[in-house]
């Protein structure tokens, strides 16, 4: 198999590269002369059992995947979950350690085959990067399926490809979201495929109107997203020229009426007390509802942004548990 390159942490000798015009805190530096650093702030793993492999998807973009099994034998016909990892879309890895803790739980506790796509980051690679990258992994599995590959036989015998969904958390669902739009009204694209779902989770949206969630929203200690954070992932990601009306950022900036030609699968919003999204989360919920589409909305009381990750309260680990169960409930309806 080729191999697959992960970008280094780059976190010495950055009083070489001079100003620094964009930062957030531990995770990502850019500099006014394009250097950028991403400090290893969060371990990369490699897979270490049979449960979880890497593969290639595309090696000329660097495009990969580290595909998740559940480690109990003889289970079949399981439900393909293509996830997208949080970061804002400009940090974070399908090899990062809390990715790969999480996901091998859900594999394995909600019986379910996780393809975790490993997306080209910003502002290397502004949005619609990602977009592109989630399509095409999407559209990768359904190659294997279709060509029956013996090298992905060890996942693809225990799927049910008619029984796909797109997930992801922060960025990864905002990711998800558009994978979703673009393939909604595509079903015979996907054939052998069979897109019955998303699941979006704590979902990266903005706009240039504050909600009162970003405004007042009391914040955890050691807060995942801060205003100020999310707005330096919006200036990184998005196309230059743009502000946080453009419809990646804010779906519902030109008006509710835009998604009513959609034809989405079900979706399942899954939204915490504590974070500064909640609102933005909610009146997406609110408008897809009222369009008659099928939205799931479920509330994670007590806890902050991407606390399934982080575990960064005392109530992180039940209300992982309960984010688990949901999840395996919905895909398994």
């Amino acid at each position: 198999m080729a191999t697959i390159s992960r970008p280094q942490a780059t976190n010495n000798h950055s009083h070489q590269h001079g100003v620094v015009v964009e930062e957030i805190e531990g995770l990502i530096r850019v500099h006014k002369n394009g250097y950028i650093e991403r400090p290893s702030t969060i371990p990369s793993v490699p897979c270490t059992n049979a449960t979880a492999r890497d593969v290639v998807i595309d090696k000329f973009s660097n495009l990969w995947a580290r595909i998740y099994v559940p480690s109990h034998p003889g289970a079949n016909n399981l439900p393909v979950l293509v996830y997208f990892h949080g970061g804002g879309f400009c940090v974070g890895s399908a090899a990062w350690s809390c990715y790969h803790e999480f996901l091998s739980n859900l594999a394995c506790k909600a019986s379910c085959v996780i393809v975790s796509v490993n997306y080209r980051l910003a502002p290397e690679n502004r949005l619609p990067a990602a977009y592109d990258d989630g399509v095409n992994a999407v559209m990768w599995v359904k190659q294997q399926a279709l060509s029956q590959s013996c090298e992905q036989k060890w996942w693809l015998s225990r799927c049910n490809l008619s029984s796909l969904f797109i997930s992801g958390d922060s960025a990864g669902a905002n990711i998800a979201y558009n994978v979703t739009t673009r393939l909604s009204n595509e079903h015979s694209v996907l054939k052998p495929l069979r897109l019955k779902g998303t699941v979006l989770i704590q979902p990266f949206f903005g706009g240039e109107a504050r909600t009162w969630s970003e405004k007042h929203a009391t914040q955890p200690p050691h807060s995942a997203l801060t205003l100020s954070n999310s707005d330096v992932y919006w200036r990184l990601s998005l196309p230059l020229g743009a502000n946080r009306d453009h419809p990646w950022c804010n779906p519902l900036a030109n008006g509710v009426a835009k998604l009513r030609d959609l034809r989405l699968p079900a979706i399942m919003v899954c939204v915490s007390e504590l974070d500064i999204l909640k609102d933005r989360n909610l009146e997406l919920c609110n408008a897809l509802t009222s369009l008659g589409k099928k939205v799931e909305t479920v509330m994670y009381k007590g806890v902050g942004h991407a606390f399934q990750v982080l575990h960064n309260s005392q109530l992180s680990h039940p209300r992982t548990q309960e984010l688990v169960s949901h999840i395996k409930a919905f895909i398994n309806q």
